[in-house]
């Protein structure tokens, strides 16, 4: 069976994008609501990277956002591609495209959580 590049690469640049959207401003705004300023203090100074993420979150949803939607368009374009006659071919590629979809609508989720955090939450809570 050839994979497509389409097939397994661009849904999981879209899953680290979301991810990446959750480290910057859910994650912080989670620790912080809970009480746990100092578990996130303690994170922040293991894990500098995470007060550059926060530091650019603008550019970063714009990127993670743009990287979702070319991935989506990509699926979306190779969903009703047909799959190899041979029934192990046909299984893994059925399979593939499930778990692909799986990890679109997972990227979505994650990103819609990282704007909540990111851009909702402060206007309602401060």
């Amino acid at each position: 069976m050839r994979n497509d590049w389409r097939d397994l690469i661009a849904p999981t640049l879209s899953l680290l994008g979301s991810t990446s959207t959750l480290l910057c401003c859910a994650l912080p705004a989670l620790l912080i609501s809970l009480g746990m300023g100092a578990v996130m203090a303690g994170l922040t100074s293991a894990v500098p990277g995470i007060m550059w993420l926060s530091q650019y979150k603008v550019p970063l949803f714009l990127g993670a956002g743009a990287m979702m939607t070319i991935s989506s368009a990509l699926y979306w374009q190779q969903r009703a591609q047909p799959c190899p006659l041979d029934p192990a071919q046909a299984r893994a590629c059925m399979r593939l495209r499930r778990s692909s979809a799986w990890m679109l609508g997972v990227s979505w989720v994650l990103l819609a959580v990282g704007i909540f955090f990111a851009f909702i939450w402060p206007v309602i809570y401060l």
